[in-house]
């Protein structure tokens, strides 16, 4: 099925662009450098320019620029940090692209109710540093730094999901522009609310497919008292995903869990210099009061040594600990550096746990007969896990393997109840697999699309063809 969204005419983005020229100023900007700074992600998608691209400041400047932009029927693709996974951001049919990462204020911090309200450009590490002195903070990290709106919009998770959730569960309320301009706050800051129907999980996870997220209220947390993070090594993948199967099944409150097989640890070592053993490792950490952590520890110690699990290595030095998960959030430039002039295509699946090794030490084998370079990694405490492949720059052939590796994973996830992404969201890259996915309800997902955004401006060809 065509998509009926289609580049605009000359005349009417000559038009938009002259009217938001008024209103921003030197806020817009159609310089090929910028334009093609937002033409792209850090996927291996191919880069699209927009026609024009606005620096806006707050949801009032947002709500203008849609509406000039709607009254010609002019794309319009918001964009945060430009760290989606799948082709998100890139203005496949032109357009308008509104970067929000100039709105970067922290609106407000209720630290009594645990939450906080920010701009949609605030990025988490921004907001973290923000919270130090509140004794709170926001556990959400997808490892780039990216933006609350963009994390918002793609769902984002991460690395202490297996604890704390994803954006899904940690997002309030949010402050949306609607394809007609409207704004609109889809809830109040209350935890629990039965009126009406719950606009704030539609717009979370839509891509910019509904509306431009401007403002986002997020939940907070405590620091715990302990955190203290370990690594652990073993003999084969089986071993190390069967600890993690058994972790969670045991009910320890594990705050993350990471799987890297032999390739991402040898990787890793290279490019961090460090003196890992290349095994299949989990990184882990636990959060709570100094005998609650203890006590996590032991068991989990307990729990890997049952499997194989080796050179166990705790630390609860703040430093020692950074460095441990930056080596895991560097996990994909690592990959990548494994081969000169290479691409990576980073790609997820999610299953449920019972089914996580099975599909995990498929996918593996399936790397493993390909002859393809292709790390993996993963939030495993939740079923999440991602593949590197590390291609050759226009290598066609390796791309093709590459493509029907990615295919197998994902019909393997699904035949077992899982999902076509966990975390990466479908952008473009995952569009193929939805329907396969969710079936006839898809067509009630093209509905409400049709519905909210009937001239299809908002990120056109993403998620799904109109």
């Amino acid at each position: 099925m065509a998509d009926t969204a289609l580049k605009p005419s000359n005349q009417s983005l000559d038009t938009v662009i002259a009217a938001l020229r008024d209103l921003l100023g030197d806020r817009l900007s159609t310089a090929n450098a910028i334009r093609d700074q937002h033409g792209h992600d850090e996927s291996y998608h191919h880069g699209s320019l927009p026609d024009a691209v606005c620096f806006a400041h707050s949801t009032e400047e947002v709500a203008e620029i849609v509406k000039i932009c709607s009254a010609h029927e002019v794309p319009i693709i918001a964009y945060g940090t430009g760290t989606s996974l799948e082709g998100h951001v890139i203005p496949t049919r032109g357009g308008v692209t509104v970067d929000l990462s100039q709105m970067d204020a922290v609106i407000e911090v209720n630290p009594e109710d645990l939450d906080c309200t920010v701009q949609a450009g605030v990025r988490r590490k921004q907001l973290n540093e923000y919270l130090r002195d509140t004794g709170l903070f926001f556990p959400i990290d997808p490892g780039a730094d990216a933006s609350l709106g963009g994390m918002s919009a793609t769902r984002a998770s991460g690395t202490n999901a297996v604890r704390y959730g994803t954006m899904r569960e940690n997002v309030l309320a949010l402050t949306c522009v609607m394809p007609d301009g409207r704004i609109i706050r889809t809830n109040r800051r209350a935890r629990k609310s039965s009126a009406g129907y719950d606009l704030t999980r539609l717009m979370v996870g839509s891509e910019g497919t509904l509306g431009i997220i401007t403002e986002v209220t997020l939940k907070l947390y405590g620091i715990p008292e302990a955190i203290t993070s370990a690594v652990v090594s073993f003999p084969d993948l089986e071993g190390a995903v069967n600890a993690v199967i058994a972790t969670i099944q045991c009910g320890i409150p594990i705050a993350r869990i990471e799987l890297l097989d032999d390739v991402q640890m040898d990787a890793i070592n290279r490019y961090a210099g460090l003196d890992y053993p290349v095994m299949s490792t989990l990184f882990l950490e636990c959060h709570g009061s100094e005998a609650s952590v203890a006590e996590q520890a032991t068991s989990m110690g307990e729990i890997c040594a049952d499997f194989g699990g080796a050179n166990f290595q705790w630390t609860s030095l703040a430093e020692e600990r950074t460095k441990l998960w930056q080596a895991r959030h560097d996990a994909a430039y690592a990959a990548k550096a494994l081969r000169h002039n290479s691409v990576l295509w980073a790609t997820d699946v999610c299953v449920p746990i019972s089914r996580l090794a099975e599909c995990i030490l498929e996918t593996k084998q399936d790397v493993v007969d390909s002859k393809l370079v292709a790390p993996i990694v993963g939030h495993v405490g939740d079923g999440n896990f991602h593949l590197a492949f590390v291609m050759a720059e226009g290598d066609e052939e390796e791309f093709k393997r590459a493509d029907a590796l990615n295919d197998r994973m994902v019909e393997r996830a699904l035949s077992m109840g899982g999902t076509c992404t966990g975390e990466h969201g479908v952008g473009t890259g995952k569009m193929k697999f939805l329907q396969a996915e969710h079936g006839d309800a898809v067509s009630y997902m093209r509905m409400i699309k049709k519905a909210l955004d009937p001239k299809n401006i908002m990120n056109p060809g993403k998620i799904f063809t109109v």
